[in-house]
């Protein structure tokens, strides 16, 4: 599996092939992630006695737990099919699963949204305490751009900015802070602002992150970023209808915690019926980047937004 999943068109005329590509991708991305985080248990620092056990012991935790790892196979799918080899798409890959674990971490806290329950196990507070949290969400953060910093000249600086951009106040920690400022019951254009900075640009830059691997022209990265976009904004419109209609068992954490904490939400606002208009209307906007960029009707990544559009976790 040294080489990762098959290119993202590979059998483009299986539709079945996305269970089996999703699969493989996902294994590529956790071998990944062993080789390029934390190769053990052990203290960070390597001495038993610095008191940094308990923190290796929370950043893994955070980030080898489980999950979709939906960002690092976009890196992957978008980067293969646009034609970079699957070696060069590790460390972005890598990079912003890290992200994404930091600002699971944070967003748990009960200064943020307050949330015990994180795939299906404790959320890092809970089982480490706030104070292990924070600092395991901040060294996170630094190990993805340590990790980018270090791949290919040509690629790197180009790497931490798309990151940078999509994770910084102009995109997912502006959007938490908006998240942490609506009322509930906000208008929708407000509420679509926030969703496309809080989840929809991390989800964009592993799309573009694939992109840039691939060295590709920036007339092409720009499809790339709608297609992107369009699908975080899908996938936070389901994440919204899940919260009313899933259960602990499915999901992994604790529904209803939005009506309880009374956020802003796209069904709060437009209702069961509104929303899952916007999540199809969301579905044909990435279908359209998508044949943008060549990928026909069953390509993989046309399958895969059918899957986030369909979700039940």
């Amino acid at each position: 599996m040294a080489g990762g999943p098959p290119a993202g068109d590979s059998g483009p005329d299986d539709p079945g092939n996305l269970d089996a590509w999703l699969e493989a991708a996902r294994a590529w991305a956790e071998a990944q992630l062993e080789r390029h985080f934390v190769p053990a248990t052990a203290p960070l620092s390597g001495n038993p006695e610095a008191g940094d056990g308990r923190l290796s012991e929370a950043l893994r935790y955070a980030v080898l737990g489980g999950g979709k790892r939906l960002r690092p196979v976009l890196v992957h799918l978008v980067g293969t099919s646009l034609g970079a080899a699957p070696q060069v798409l590790e460390l972005p890959a890598v990079a912003v699963e890290l992200i994404h674990a930091y600002s699971l971490v944070h967003d748990d806290l009960p200064c943020m949204d307050d949330d015990d329950l994180r795939r299906g196990r404790p959320s890092c507070h809970v089982q480490f305490g706030q104070a292990q949290a924070v600092l395991a969400g901040d060294a996170l953060q630094a190990k993805a751009f340590e990790l980018l910093a270090g791949g290919p000249p040509d690629l790197a600086a180009e790497w931490v900015r798309v990151l940078a951009r999509a994770a910084g106040d102009a995109g997912m920690v502006g959007g938490q802070a908006l998240d942490m400022t609506l009322a509930r019951g906000a208008a929708a254009e407000e509420i679509r602002a926030m969703h496309g900075r809080k989840t929809a640009a991390l989800i964009e830059a592993a799309a573009e992150l694939g992109a840039v691997s691939a060295r590709v022209a920036e007339a092409l990265r720009a499809p790339v970023r709608r297609w992107g976009r369009a699908l975080g904004l899908l996938f936070q419109a389901t994440d919204d209808l899940l919260d009313v209609t899933g259960d602990a068992a499915t999901l992994g954490k604790t529904p209803g915690a939005d009506d309880r904490n009374a956020r802003p939400t796209l069904v709060a606002t437009l209702g069961l019926a509104g929303t899952r208009a916007e999540a199809a209307r969301l579905a044909r906007e990435a279908h359209a980047a998508a044949a943008e960029l060549g990928f026909g009707p069953a390509h993989l990544a046309r399958g895969l937004v059918e899957r986030v559009h369909r979700r039940s976790s």
